[in-house]
């Protein structure tokens, strides 16, 4: 394994300081929960070794909600990026093939790139919405390709395909013998309701989520992988086992006594993403220097200053972070250009949101040539 840094790690704001940052737009998820507003009781709780596998009671209701047929189809992992890490490394040798719808989440690329296998990217394209393309996707495979890589709700575009689109994907993987990965971690963050689990839909689908990005409950590290395959689930359980062994059982218990009562929490979560997103929505409206292809999930954007300004990029981010205190995820995080930029409009309040974008629009302004 070759391993190296991630810059959207290296530069991430808990690496930076906190301190450092007065508008904070970075962050990919909902406002962190803090462990007195769950008001949980562990007094009581046994700290030992769990089911290797995950609490059971946890991975029936995670297959039930999903609708997958058993809850032998659910492992719970340590956060969506150590799902990641088990099914890359499980499925992929140096000398196989991978197709990565690209930007892509860092883990979803570094991890294949650290393997050495040949890693081939579906590019999204801006002109495109955003969208795929189910004949440039398949010209793309090849006959090494263990698996092909998609995120839905997309990250860092907030974009989300449709269930048609879905399902011809998983159609196509079947037609070729093929898995399917589907980051599915803003799932139930889609506006206008959520698409079916992959997993459930067919056994060459594999879904990931976690807790991380809709509930603001990164701290516990608590994810999943959800597949039909049991032979392969049992593999994944082994890469498991010699990484962590089990999750932690208080990650766990929480978790557990969390998604008992989703139901109290996701209302206001949603209301206020809403909200948030509405703030978004009418700073755009004002923009003539930015374009964006209008985010349907996630809490996510990806603007992109336009080419034909002529700008110094470099020094718009300075501005914005020297001088506005305002900090966004660069597009370089995701590989793309870096007149492109992630705003998150989960996390902070609303009136260090507003702030923060007509910090954006001050830097931009100020970094014209």
């Amino acid at each position: 394994m070759r391993y190296r840094r991630m810059p959207i790690e290296v530069e991430s704001p808990e690496q930076l300081g906190y301190d450092k940052i007065k508008y904070n737009l970075t962050e990919s998820s909902f406002a962190d929960m803090t462990f007195g507003d769950l008001g949980l009781d562990l007094n009581r709780l046994p700290l030992a070794y769990c089911d290797h596998r995950g609490k059971p009671e946890l991975r029936e209701l995670i297959a039930r909600e999903g609708g997958l047929p058993s809850p032998h189809h659910i492992l719970m992992t340590p956060g969506a990026a150590g799902a990641l890490f088990i099914i890359a490394t499980t499925l992929l040798e140096p000398d196989d093939h991978l197709l990565v719808v690209r930007p892509n989440y860092a883990t979803n690329l570094e991890t294949p790139r650290a393997i050495g296998c040949h890693v081939d990217f579906y590019d999204l394209k801006f002109e495109e919405g955003f969208d795929i393309d189910l004949d440039r996707l398949t010209r793309l495979l090849h006959p090494k390709t263990k698996y092909i890589s998609i995120t839905v709700p997309h990250n860092p575009t907030g974009t989300v395909l449709s269930e048609a689109r879905l399902r011809a994907i998983i159609a196509l993987a079947e037609s070729r013998g093929l898995k399917l990965l589907v980051d599915e971690t803003y799932r139930e963050m889609t506006y206008g309701g959520p698409l079916p689990v992959a997993a459930a839909l067919s056994p060459a689908a594999i879904s990931v989520s976690s807790l991380s990005k809709t509930y603001g409950l990164p701290g516990i590290r608590m994810g999943w992988i959800a597949c039909q395959d049991e032979a392969l689930l049992e593999t994944f359980l082994a890469a498991k086992e010699q990484i962590v062994i089990c999750n932690s059982v208080i990650d766990e218990e929480i978790a557990w006594q969390f998604m008992r009562r989703k139901a109290d929490w996701l209302p206001n979560i949603q209301k206020v993403i809403r909200n948030n997103f509405g703030i978004v929505r009418q700073w755009y409206a004002g923009q003539s220097e930015l374009e964006w292809v209008e985010p349907r999930g996630g809490v996510v954007a990806f603007p992109r200053i336009k080419p034909a300004l002529n700008l110094d990029v470099d020094r718009f981010y300075q501005i914005l972070q020297d001088k506005h205190g305002t900090y966004v995820g660069p597009g370089h995080w995701f590989e793309m250009d870096r007149r492109f930029f992630r705003i998150g409009y989960g996390w902070p309040k609303p009136a260090d949101l507003a702030a923060g974008l007509q910090a954006i629009s001050a830097a931009v302004r100020e970094a014209k040539a």
